[in-house]
């Protein structure tokens, strides 16, 4: 009964001398404290949803004009369309408080106009894409219509300084491709991989669904594109996400990794405390919008929406579908140590708590090794890397009421969930097999120590080293870079721990200590359900082959001066290494995003071209000459530029495809084309890593604070998932996953295969350079012996 009476705020009895209440003090004060900031939160909402809602314009700019129309009236001059005469028209009175009365509405009808104007202005020169074609290597001249676009929307977007969500509204939306273009796309980029006989009937196959029912299916699209912000978007979330039956772990869920050239304690408890007040400061500047948008160029908006669900947020298990939570505030977030849940309050008096003050908490948490975790609690995490159906069921039943519930809610409504791993997280170049562990770790970890349905769980090696498992519903990896970004350029320039390698500062208080979750899984239907989920959470992890391969023999600086995209560059290494490991070419998936659009996501640009096959084939082939091999580079890269540009300009070939896929299973409409194109398997998977993409990481003042980059699960069973980062000048981190049960992959054979072909590209420029000396040389000795005669 203890328990249950310090859980309430204050209870009261009836005696023959009247009422007698006894109260807690302290917890009515914790409830006053929440109570005054989620009112500050709200009303901080209204202000920045007033601001953001007139953006271009400035909310201070409504008082000029008011003042303006004052002025006019007061002066016998007439506002634009007589405006204050007709408002004093339908006031009771002309006496001078109304007269003011319909200045002030005059100036704001005129003032909203002046909003709007710049607002579908700054929309219509959004819609603008002909920047994204402009060559930028030196020399190139960009043309007069792109700078007069650009200076146009230097004036309007510019100058008034924006806040996270002051671009929404002038974004335009996706457009929607017309069914021809999406077909000639697809079946140019399937030609490679098919012979002449099969490339005719999926030909045949495009054909008879491009003049058949796909102008019912594009029609009702059409109708989706005007009707909805964005006609991907959201089923995207839903069906390729939320309605997915299988494990998150390893199959969705992707990791990040510390930056691993520095390493600034070597103490756990501190480098948890300054992670987490980072990451609730960052949570601070998304809350209040004071985080600056991400601007491409430095002037054109990504869109801001997937930052609301960075924190407070979960995927919450469902029979049929997954649903995501996010809870509007919460002020607390929940450590796993040891199989054992911790609940951390982490804030005091309307404050975030500091640092010292955060690793009193973590320090008593790592004090409690000696707890034993309750029977059940140890693998319960496994739940959430298991099928979601069993989840659900199980959730439904064993969590639905009593002190499951409620430690549910604990974890699924905390900011976010901290993981204090009994490992060190290491990196050694001369030990490549320590950093392959790491990323083990941060991606599925043991396979219950990590609550896989939450938005994302920071992971802290007992050596002070971080990284992050992060849930790929909510968000897409380059949000998640953002925040890591933060946190490593905060811990590169601004000293947070002492020589002891603890946080700086003094508490000023003692701060609240953790309170252990409680849980109820005596039930046999509990322990049964948790003992399914470690197995299969046991077979999978056991399952992933994952190389880390750190290449430092040269990064972008030499792709630079063979004037070719660094990203370009890189598939093209990977389209050599595929084939001379596979011995053939296969369809390939590189993510680009959609975010010049309002919701957008991302797209696929399919690396395997016409192009890249000719220039792998002449790599290949000891006849062909330097000459050629670099031309028919150039020629495979510009394709592959054209097809990161079209698939961020909206005109992709998948997301399109899948849309009209999803419209036919609603209208019950069987199409041959569209269930082949759906069922091709990505057998090779690629993202890049996004870095530098706030000025705050420069890594010019702090080049050892990038980060190594994160990774993935392949996605398919006979297949490789390969993440990279540019790193700088001279460094290239790839992630490269595959399954030990295929006979066909090997991720250490992959990488060596990388290697060879980056090492190859560079031997073909060296030589290619030197034959052009050489052909510059004759020409000029030619040259002097003509001039000689």
């Amino acid at each position: 009964m203890a328990e249950a009476h310090s859980a309430v705020a204050f209870s009261f009895s009836i005696t023959h001398e009247g009422w007698d209440i006894n109260y807690d003090r302290e917890v009515l004060d914790l409830v006053w404290q929440s109570g005054v900031r989620s009112w500050k939160k709200r009303l901080a909402r209204f202000r920045t949803g007033v601001r953001n809602g007139v953006y271009p314009a400035h909310l201070q700019s409504l008082w000029l004009v008011i003042a303006i129309a004052v002025g006019l009236h007061f002066t016998k001059r007439h506002v634009p369309f007589d405006l204050v005469n007709k408002w004093l028209s339908v006031l009771p009175g002309d006496t001078l408080q109304w007269q003011l009365t319909a200045c002030s509405l005059a100036g704001l009808v005129v003032w909203l106009s002046i909003c709007y104007t710049m607002r579908y202005s700054l929309k219509l020169l959004l819609m603008y894409k002909g920047w994204m074609y402009e060559k930028r290597a030196p020399g190139s001249k960009v043309s007069l219509q792109t700078r007069l676009w650009g200076l146009f929307v230097k004036i309007l977007a510019t100058w008034n300084k924006p806040g996270l969500y002051s671009f929404q509204g002038s974004l335009p939306r996706l457009p929607l491709p017309s069914v021809q273009d999406t077909m000639t796309r697809y079946l140019r980029s399937v030609r490679p991989l098919l012979d002449d006989t099969n490339y005719n009937r999926m030909e045949r196959l495009a054909k008879e669904f491009q003049l058949g029912i796909s102008t019912k299916l594009q029609r009702y699209l059409f109708l989706k594109s005007w009707w909805s912000t964005n006609y991907v978007s959201d089923w995207w979330e839903e069906y390729v996400y939320l309605r997915g039956r299988g494990a998150l772990m390893v199959n969705s869920n992707f990791y990040g990794i510390d930056a691993i050239f520095m390493h600034p304690t070597k103490v756990q408890s501190a480098r948890a405390a300054s992670v987490v007040n980072l990451l609730l400061q960052f949570r601070r500047t998304v809350e209040r919008q004071e985080l600056e948008p991400i601007l491409v160029q430095g002037l054109v908006p990504l869109c801001s929406w997937q930052y609301e669900r960075i924190f407070n947020t979960v995927r919450a298990p469902g029979v049929e579908t997954d649903k995501i939570i996010h809870y509007q505030d919460s002020n607390h977030i929940v450590v796993l140590y040891r199989g054992c849940y911790y609940k951390v309050i982490i804030y005091h008096n309307g404050r975030i708590l500091r640092p010292c003050e955060l690793q009193i908490q973590i320090e008593h948490i790592l004090q409690q090794g000696a707890e034993k975790p309750q029977p059940g609690e140890e693998l319960l995490a496994s739940l959430t890397a298991g099928d979601r159906t069993k989840w659900a069921q199980v959730r439904q039943t064993v969590f639905a009421k009593g002190a499951n519930r409620t430690s549910l809610h604990t974890v699924e409504s905390a900011a976010f969930v901290l993981s204090l791993d009994e490992k060190p997280f290491e990196f050694d170049l001369a030990h490549p097999e320590k950093l392959d562990q790491f990323g083990r770790y941060l991606l599925h970890g043991n396979g219950h120590d990590r609550w896989f349905d939450k938005s994302f769980t920071v992971c802290v090696g007992s050596n002070g080293r971080i990284g992050f498992n992060a849930e790929h519903t909510w968000a897409d990896a380059p949000v998640m870079a953002h925040v890591w970004e933060y946190i490593v350029a905060e811990e590169a320039t601004n000293p947070r721990y002492d020589e002891n390698g603890n946080t700086v500062g003094i508490p000023e208080f003692e701060p609240p200590t953790p309170k252990r979750l409680t849980w109820d899984l005596n039930d046999r239907v509990a322990q049964d359900a948790i003992e399914e989920a470690h197995i299969a959470a046991q077979k999978l992890l056991n399952d992933v082959d994952l190389r880390i391969l750190v290449h430092d023999a040269y990064g972008k600086g030499l792709m630079k001066t063979c004037r070719l995209s660094p990203d370009a560059f890189i598939q093209m290494a990977l389209q050599l290494a595929y084939y001379r490991d596979a011995g053939k070419f296969s369809l390939t998936y590189e993510a680009s995003m959609t975010r010049l659009f309002r919701e957008g996501r991302t797209e696929t640009v399919r690396p395997c071209t016409i192009e890249s096959a000719a220039w792998v084939k002449a790599m290949l082939d000891s006849n062909v000459s330097i000459e050629e091999r670099v031309r028919l580079l150039n020629a495979a890269c510009e394709r592959h530029q054209l097809g990161y540009q079209d698939a961020m300009c909206g005109k992709g070939i998948d997301r399109h495809l899948f849309c009209l896929y999803v419209v036919s299973k609603y209208l019950e409409i069987d199409s041959p084309f569209l269930q082949e194109v759906l069922s091709e398997p990505w057998r090779l998977s690629t993202s890049q890593t996004p870095h530098g993409q706030t000025s705050k990481m420069d890594l010019k003042k702090h080049p050892n604070c990038i980060s190594a980059g994160g990774g993935f699960g392949p996605v398919a069973d006979d297949g490789y998932g390969v993440s990279y980062i540019v790193a700088g000048e001279d460094l290239i981190f790839f992630h490269i996953s595959s399954k030990k049960s295929c006979g066909t992959t090997s991720s250490e054979r992959f990488a060596q295969e990388i290697c060879r072909a980056l090492a190859d590209m560079k031997y073909l420029f060296e030589e290619y350079r030197s034959l052009q000396k050489k052909k510059q040389s004759s020409a000029a000795i030619k040259s002097d012996k003509s001039e000689a005669k």
